[in-house]
């Protein structure tokens, strides 16, 4: 089966200054696609794509506000602009608590980030895949997506609202040789629970102890293999989580 080979290939990554999107520029880098690395903090990706020895085009970038994502997809530059992947991994948990103690800041958040966003950017570059008749979106979805967990809720329905999102685009582009697919993590030590707990190194190690999780590489590979399948095949889902996790919120923890 011979598979897609991922050599100058130009992969558009969002969220792209940490966590998963930092370990999936990195891998996609190796395989020697060029990359649009779009996030937040341009420091961070500036340093990301100083180590990176392929062609990057940076920006900084949230995803919440639509206008700015319309004049960064408008502005990359015309040897960046046909783009093959979409990476729509940037996102985020805010918060945990039951929705009838919620906090309206939070929600606002996830759900501007985890699903305006990423309607944002596939909105402003899927009818380019269309056009060139070529592309695959990406998006990186969770166990969340799947199954609910106490104090998660609002988070959860964001995740659940990426997985009907991704079989909806699915949908919408099956006359058309753009494949779509979703990467669905479970417990991965990186920010992701020092940003939902506003910073608090102390409860984010929490969440971790007594188990070993998933890391950042580990879903990067799982991505990579998704994006590299032969051109008629299109994995759809990927569930992927660490040894010590049955479930959202059934891990085993050894102390």
């Amino acid at each position: 089966m011979s598979t897609i080979n991922l050599k100058d290939q130009i992969v558009f990554i969002t969220g792209a200054s940490a966590g998963i999107g930092e370990a999936c520029a990195q891998q996609f880098a190796a395989a020697g696609a060029r990359l649009v690395l779009a996030a937040r903090r341009l420091d961070r990706l500036q340093s990301l794509s100083d180590n990176l020895d392929v062609p990057c085009h940076i920006g900084a970038l949230d995803v919440r506000d639509r206008s700015a994502v319309q004049e960064f997809v408008r502005c990359i530059p015309p040897e960046f602009c046909a783009i093959d992947i979409l990476l729509n991994n940037a996102g985020l948990a805010a918060g945990l608590a039951p929705i009838p103690e919620g906090d309206y800041s939070h929600w606002d958040r996830m759900i501007d980030t985890n699903v305006k966003g990423l309607l944002n950017l596939t909105r402003e570059v899927v009818p380019g895949m269309i056009k060139r008749g070529r592309g695959h979106v990406i998006n990186i979805g969770s166990i969340a997506g799947r199954q609910v967990y106490p104090k998660g809720g609002v988070y959860c329905a964001t995740k659940f609202a990426v997985h009907a999102l991704t079989h909806g685009l699915m949908m919408d582009l099956v006359s058309t040789p753009v494949r779509v697919s979703t990467v669905d993590p479970g417990m991965v030590e990186t920010e992701f629970s020092l940003v939902r707990f506003d910073g608090d190194s102390d409860k984010a190690k929490v969440i971790y102890q007594g188990l070993q999780p998933l890391k950042a590489e580990d879903v990067a590979e799982a991505v990579l293999w998704v994006a590299s399948r032969p051109a008629h095949v299109n994995v759809a889902e990927v569930l992927i989580l660490p040894t010590d996790q049955a479930s959202a919120n059934l891990v085993n923890r050894r102390v």
